[in-house]
Order: C-alpha cells, then sequence, then structure tokens
C-alpha cells in the first residue's frame, strides 16, 4: 500500500538551485516519483531537470500556473510538453484553460486548474476585488475545468470533498498546503494533514517543506506515505 502512494505523493523541490534539488532527489530515491518544479527552482535555472527527471523514470508536476492571452497559453503548453512534463498548472479562467486543452490534446499531459491558491482566504479574495467567497469561487472553477475537459484540480483538500461531488471521481485534485501533524502552517492558511487529505477525496499530495526541509528527506517522505497508506487503507 505504501507503494501505491508513491504515485499520489508529489514532492515539492521548492530549492533555490538544481544543486540542493538533485541532493534531495538524490536522498529520496525510489522513495518518490513525481516532483514538482515551481516559480523558485524554474527560475534557478531548474527547468531542465524536467527532462532529466523524466528520462530517469520520475513523473514532473511542472506547476507554473499559466494564465495569458490564449496563444501565449497554448505556446507554453506545446514547450512544457517539448520538456516532458507530465502534469501543468494554468489558472482556472475559462478563455486560458481552453487554450491549454486544445493545445495538449492528443497528449498524456494532465492540465490542473487552478481554482483558488491555499494561502489565499475570504478577506483576499474581498480585497482583491471578488465579489465571491473561496468556497464559491472553487465550486464555479470547478465546474467550469469539468466542462471544458481539463484533466484535474488544484485547491487545498479542506474544499476536496466537495469537489468530488462537482468534478467525479475521475479527475484529479491536487492539494497543496498539506502539513503533517505537528509541522508549521508557514504562509498557507487553508492547512490539512495528509491523512485528512486523502480521506477527504484528495488524489494527489504536494509536500514541500516537510520534506525538503527535513534532516532526513528519506524517513520524513516514508512517514508521510505511511499516513497517506493508513487513510486510504481505511476508506477502502
Amino acid at each position: 500500500m505504501i507503494s501505491d502512494m508513491r504515485e499520489r505523493l508529489i514532492v515539492g523541490l521548492d530549492v533555490a538551485s538544481t544543486a540542493e534539488a538533485e541532493r534531495i532527489v538524490s536522498a529520496l530515491g525510489e522513495c518518490a516519483l513525481v516532483y514538482k518544479i515551481g516559480y523558485q527552482l524554474a527560475y534557478a535555472g531548474g527547468l531542465p531537470l524536467v527532462r532529466e527527471l523524466s528520462q530517469e523514470g520520475k513523473r514532473v508536476f511542472l506547476d507554473l500556473k499559466l494564465l495569458d492571452i490564449p496563444n501565449t497559453v497554448a505556446k507554453g503548453v506545446e514547450a512544457a510538453l517539448d520538456l516532458g512534463a507530465a502534469m501543468l498548472t494554468i489558472h482556472a479562467y475559462p478563455h486560458a484553460m481552453r487554450a491549454a486543452v486544445e493545445a495538449a490534446k492528443g497528449s498524456d499531459l494532465t492540465l490542473l486548474g487552478v481554482t483558488v491558491l491555499t494561502a489565499l482566504d475570504d478577506a483576499d479574495l474581498t480585497e482583491a476585488g471578488y465579489g465571491l467567497s473561496v468556497e464559491d469561487l472553487v465550486a464555479k472553477r470547478a465546474a467550469q475545468a469539468r466542462e471544458i475537459g481539463m484533466g484535474g484540480l488544484v485547491a487545498s483538500a479542506v474544499e476536496a470533498g466537495a469537489l468530488r461531488e462537482i468534478v467525479g471521481p475521475d479527475m484529479a485534485i491536487v492539494t497543496p498546503g498539506i502539513r503533517p501533524m505537528g509541522s508549521a502552517a508557514g504562509d498557507q492558511k487553508r492547512v490539512v494533514t495528509p491523512a485528512d487529505a486523502i480521506s477527504n477525496g484528495a488524489s494527489h499530495l504536494v509536500v514541500a517543506r516537510p520534506i525538503v526541509a527535513a534532516s532526513d528527506p528519506k524517513a520524513a517522505a516514508e512517514a508521510i506515505l505511511t499516513e497517506m497508506a493508513g487513510a486510504a487503507g481505511s476508506a477502502a
């Protein structure tokens, strides 16, 4: 059961250099099969790691949250495909999702719509000019992503159960903001434990700091995998 969870645990390589990312990948070995590369590492020269990791049999979640005019989004998706990315995030605006789905047609790339960032709450949305609560905006964007044909969503595990009711059993629900029991929340405002995320219906969990900042990243990842497997076993 724990080995099965390796397909569902995404290790966030939120580090400042490719050397540090490579150290973490080496330390984790076969304990981790899926990695996230986001802005920090991408801008530090980490994009070639997408191809390198995929050639080593790993899967890479490229978390660049594309949002632009349709043509630019489409070209970004094509570039991600060329790198060998397995998953790619798009801000869940309908025009951007439509362009991404069209550009990825016929490929195995899983497109993930970012509903509302897990660092935001209702007050943040009000400040930004939205007239909807986090709950309502997440629901609206989830329904649009399903209708447009996206492969999944990125959302807080707090909303995972409600999202399953909207999108059904087949779409991926990728949940950042995961903190094992006893971990600090950091700058996340909507966080849950790995067990709670699995129980709530998340298909994939993104865990960065609790693994990459640990003194023993492999032991930290194994503990999270065990917690995930226990929750999956209880739900079965």
